[in-house]
């Protein structure tokens, strides 16, 4: 951070954006995944939202769904004509 203004430049910003992004990636959840990936790029604010994220995940971890959400699902159903 630079220390006359207080304000962290852009590489720090980005830097925090793209950690934030690479924790949201640990949801086992494709909806809590996607939501979180949408407020991240939403309403960013920096290294709070980053240990925020780092938190939920280990948390949500332990209670992660044994199934997958069928948004996940790898062979979707193909249609007959």
């Amino acid at each position: 951070m630079s220390a006359a203004a207080g304000v962290p430049s852009r590489a720090e910003v980005l830097t925090m954006f793209r950690s934030f992004l690479r924790v949201v990636r640990k949801f086992t959840d494709y909806n809590i995944r996607e939501y979180t990936k949408r407020r991240a790029v939403d309403a960013f604010h920096g290294k709070a939202q980053l240990e925020v994220a780092k938190r939920q995940a280990v948390i949500y971890s332990l209670y992660a769904p044994k199934l997958k959400s069928v948004m996940e699902v790898q062979n979707p159903i193909k249609h007959r004509n």
